[in-house]
């Protein structure tokens, strides 16, 4: 899918940092404190209520009084004549939503749309489903995040096993794995470097954490929470989460909470609102693929050509790639499938290392990829990821 019409203002996109599992960030309603960090955010980028046509909420793990989805949103961020669907998938979710605000101006011309991706792994609802055909009327109950972590009803098979399945069947070693961990955190150390120059252009810091009243901070967050030293002795000593597998803890992301917020528009907005109006940030193009059952990982090889083939691009004018990589086994298979080389991309970290609150992680990634491509002087960029249901979706951007 191509788009001649969309663009996100330079600037116009923020994130919290990512907060580990049952962290700073877990008694929080995800969506409720994305409106807030997004309030703060507009307001000191000079964009009130009114300057919104429509908003777009992407969210996976279902929060209270989520029904209402893109209009609380909007209410809450004083735009109460805007509304807007809610967008929930899987781990793609952050692409999903771009593509859902980059279809809405391409479609209707000067509009500017908010998107805003929201989602708290911690803590995550406990669902009790009625069934009068249940012995004595029990009814069947899930545990959202863990239980869907652990079980694909279609392929019947966890997260997990996906990635041992690419692992066995593209032959991608356990010693190749941990060198690609190493990788990413090495590049994630840049991030932090100069005092946490390169997560400043993008991110809230510090992030003050409210308490469930949203009276009181209770703590305060400088950079992401929860990212575990990396040394190759110390993934070495580590043993395959699954007894015949290669995966470890080590070569996997950790569930996250966090937020991001995105404002997308037609090109004369995206001006008014950039932060510098001498680059140009252009959504040129959305690509999605779905592979063989089991295999998750494989679906960022056909979901990137499809994006650059909407885009008229190839690989090699790409100039940053960005990935969501659950597991090391992505990027692996990633770099050998389409021809580069594992440290050529992800610069700067990627959700391998800073963790994985689903719907905001793809936002984040892209933001980076815009900030990156800055740094670089512009060109091309592609961020791809994989999601549940052995899917993936691309988007190519062009700085300029």
């Amino acid at each position: 899918m191509r788009f001649e019409k969309v663009y996100v203002p330079y600037g116009g996109y923020w994130s919290t940092p990512f907060a580990k599992w049952q962290g700073s960030l877990a008694h929080l309603h995800a969506v409720k404190f994305a409106a807030e960090v997004a309030k703060q955010a507009l307001a000191q980028r000079n964009v009130v209520g009114s300057d919104l046509n429509s908003v777009v909420l992407g969210s996976t793990v279902p929060q209270k009084h989520v029904l209402y989805g893109g209009p609380w949103l909007a209410a809450m961020l004083g735009a109460e004549g805007a509304t807007g669907p809610m967008v929930a998938q899987a781990c793609a979710t952050g692409a999903r939503v771009l593509m859902t605000a980059a279809q809405d101006i391409e479609l209707d011309g000067e509009r500017t749309v908010l998107t805003v991706t929201a989602d708290r792994c911690s803590n995550g609802p406990h669902v009790y489903y009625p069934n009068p055909a249940g012995p004595g009327g029990t009814g069947d109950k899930e545990d959202w995040v863990l239980d869907n972590f652990a079980f694909d009803p279609w392929a019947k098979n966890s997260m997990l096993q996906t990635a041992e399945n690419v692992a066995a069947e593209a032959k991608v070693s356990r010693q190749e794995q941990d060198e690609v961990a190493l990788l990413r955190f090495r590049q994630y150390q840049d991030a932090l470097s100069d005092g946490g120059a390169f997560q400043k252009r993008y991110m809230v810091l510090p992030l003050s954490v409210p308490d469930a009243s949203g009276r009181k901070v209770v703590a305060t967050l400088e950079t992401d929470e929860g990212i575990f030293p990396t040394t190759a002795d110390g993934l070495a000593k580590l043993k395959p989460v699954l007894s015949d597998g290669s995966v470890t803890f080590g070569s996997q992301t950790h569930p996250a909470d966090g937020n991001c917020g995105m404002l997308v528009a037609s090109r004369d907005r995206a001006v008014a609102l950039s932060r510098d109006s001498k680059v140009t940030v252009r959504v040129l193009a959305y690509g999605e693929a779905r592979v063989k059952k089991g295999f998750m990982a494989m679906a960022t090889v056909p979901a990137a050509r499809a994006a650059l083939q909407s885009a008229g691009i190839t690989m090699e004018q790409v100039a940053a790639i960005k990935t969501h990589n659950p597991f090391a086994v992505n990027d692996v298979y990633f770099a050998r499938e389409m021809g580069i080389k594992a440290e050529d991309f992800n610069r700067f970290g990627s959700s391998l290392v800073f963790g994985h609150p689903q719907g905001p992680t793809g936002t984040r990634l892209i933001m980076e990829l815009i900030e990156e491509l800055v740094l670089r002087g512009g060109g091309h960029g592609l961020f791809v990821g994989c999601a549940a249901g052995d899917s993936a979706a691309a988007i190519v951007l062009q700085v300029g």
